[in-house]
């Protein structure tokens, strides 16, 4: 699953690819949790183990794709 975050004042996107097996709903409700404090620290680990802190004070947007098995190529795509 991959993450797209926008940082406010920059030009450039972090885009963080995902374990496989992540909840896609639990990252959600990370992120959600993360924007209502100021304050706060979103924290997430990419499928290599790196883990990656964006201050909630600088975060524009935030992008949570698909999970890899929701992912349909071809002509039955929707």
């Amino acid at each position: 699953m991959d993450v797209r975050i926008g940082i406010i004042q920059t030009p450039k996107e972090l885009d963080i690819e995902l374990a496989e097996g992540t909840d896609r709903d639990q990252v959600i409700a990370d992120v959600e949790k993360a924007l209502a404090d100021a304050e706060a620290v979103l924290w997430l680990t990419d499928k290599r183990g790196r883990r990656v802190g964006v201050p909630s004070a600088r975060i524009a947007y935030v992008e949570v794709g698909a999970q890899a098995d929701e992912r349909r190529v071809g002509f039955g795509a929707p």
